[in-house]
């Protein structure tokens, strides 16, 4: 029987993964002209703009739940991703560096199983293998970039960023998440952004909102996602993103991936297929019929 809470957990981060791909190409389009730690401090003070007044409006004792030192760690690694990925997408094509970001989902199956006792099924397993050597196809010695190296610092904060989100009270509350990471993310991309900090224009402005904006969306949805399933039974599905990136790299900037490039990225994303076709296709018959309400 299909697990509801699963199955939404896969569409949670598919559509998660549809908003990082507008906010990557978002990203792409400033082309690197607002310094890296400059572009995430006005990011993130955005958003905490957008996010106060929802968090006002809770009662006083619930606004402190989620400071504490898992939001912290959490908040230094979005820092670390943000700023990666930013250099990532700027020096590589969109579906070369995504490519690299999906090692970190790649380390949700094994840091599950290291810190959350999480026991994933052999299928799963062998999933994240043929993903990984889809990485190594997309990063072959010939298209390697130093800027590569970058992109691998922002997929181990993702894949240890989404594995700490396991360890939050369950009655916390997603404003509250979103609120105090984004607090503590403030202070040390302040501090990071002052010795290069220059005048932007209008236009960067608008496309770092719209960053912004598809940004919060996306941690909304992964923090949902990553709270209703256990991460080795959705981890797959955030390979959905790379289809997104590569299509959108054609249409947009004309980065036309060559065939083991896209052999590659069909090896990440594959893995996941099977699962939801199974789930899809597979009908137990039942001695009495009745009615499909969950169809």
């Amino acid at each position: 029987m299909t697990n509801p809470a699963v199955s939404s957990a896969i569409l949670l981060l598919v559509l998660a993964n549809l908003v990082a791909s507008l906010s990557d190409v978002s990203l792409k389009m400033l082309n690197g002209e607002v310094p890296t730690f400059q572009y995430v401090f006005i990011r993130q003070f955005i958003s905490l703009l957008l996010l106060a007044p929802f968090w006002f409006k809770q009662h006083k004792k619930e606004r402190m739940m989620g400071c504490d030192w898992i939001t912290f760690w959490r908040a230094q690694l979005i820092l670390i991703g943000s700023a990666s990925a930013m250099v990532a997408i700027t020096h590589l094509s969109l579906a070369t560096a995504n490519a690299i970001f999906y090692v970190g989902p790649l380390l949700v199956l094994p840091l599950s199983i290291i810190f959350l006792g999480e026991k994933p099924s052999k299928g799963k397993i062998l999933g994240t293998i043929v993903g990984f050597m889809g990485v190594l196809i997309v990063l072959r010695p010939e298209h390697f970039h130093w800027a590569a190296i970058i992109a691998l610092g922002s997929a181990a904060a993702i894949g240890i960023g989404n594995i700490l989100i396991r360890r939050m009270p369950a009655e916390q509350s997603l404003i509250n998440t979103l609120f105090w990471t984004t607090v503590m993310t403030l202070p040390p991309a302040l501090i990071l952004a002052v010795p290069e900090w220059q005048s932007i224009t209008w236009t960067h402005l608008m496309w770092i909102i719209a960053i912004n904006l598809f940004v919060l969306a996306y941690h909304a949805l992964v923090v949902k996602a990553f709270k209703r399933a256990p991460a080795s039974q959705i981890a797959l599905a955030e390979y959905s993103g790379l289809a997104f990136v590569t299509f959108f790299g054609v249409i947009w900037f004309d980065e036309i991936p060559d065939l083991l490039t896209v052999f590659g990225i069909l090896l990440i994303v594959l893995p996941m297929m099977p699962i939801q076709w199974r789930k899809l296709l597979r009908v137990k018959p039942s001695p009495i019929a009745a009615p499909q309400d969950n169809l």
